[in-house]
């Protein structure tokens, strides 16, 4: 075997566990949500059609209460919604942009653009419907 056809063989074994171990099924959606900062914002939220952020604080009782809601919903709406969290005391310039004033706060983009914003823990119902909403 020549050195040309080894390094295609182990190139070919490197990409096939990474293939192995990257989720299949959901268009390449995440089944969780993803964490976003200042510089990587824009790029996801362009990323995806439809993304719910929800502007967070790791001392908000609030936001550890919508916390589960949103990673059951980020489950069940693998491959439609893609849900992304912003730590509004690490991403101040992003949290800035938006005017997230409360937290928790949800804002909601469609194609890139901001479409919706809703502020406080909301019940999954309520944050289901809005989410539906924008699914059209």
């Amino acid at each position: 075997m020549s050195e040309l056809d080894e390094i295609r063989q182990r190139k070919m074994q490197e990409m096939m566990k990474v293939a192995d171990s990257t989720p299949s099924g959901g268009n390449g959606y995440p089944d969780s949500p993803v964490v976003v900062t200042d510089s990587d914002f824009d790029e996801t939220v362009n990323k995806y059609p439809l993304v719910v952020v929800d502007c967070w604080a790791p001392w908000c009782g609030p936001c550890r209460m919508l916390s589960p809601t949103v990673d059951a919903m980020a489950k069940d709406y693998k491959g439609k919604v893609v849900f992304a969290k912003l730590n509004t005391d690490e991403s101040i310039e992003t949290a800035s942009k938006f005017r997230v004033m409360s937290i928790p706060t949800l804002l909601y983009f469609k194609g890139g653009k901001l479409v919706d914003k809703s502020v406080g823990a909301l019940p999954r119902p309520m944050l289901e419907s809005q989410v539906k909403k924008h699914l059209q």
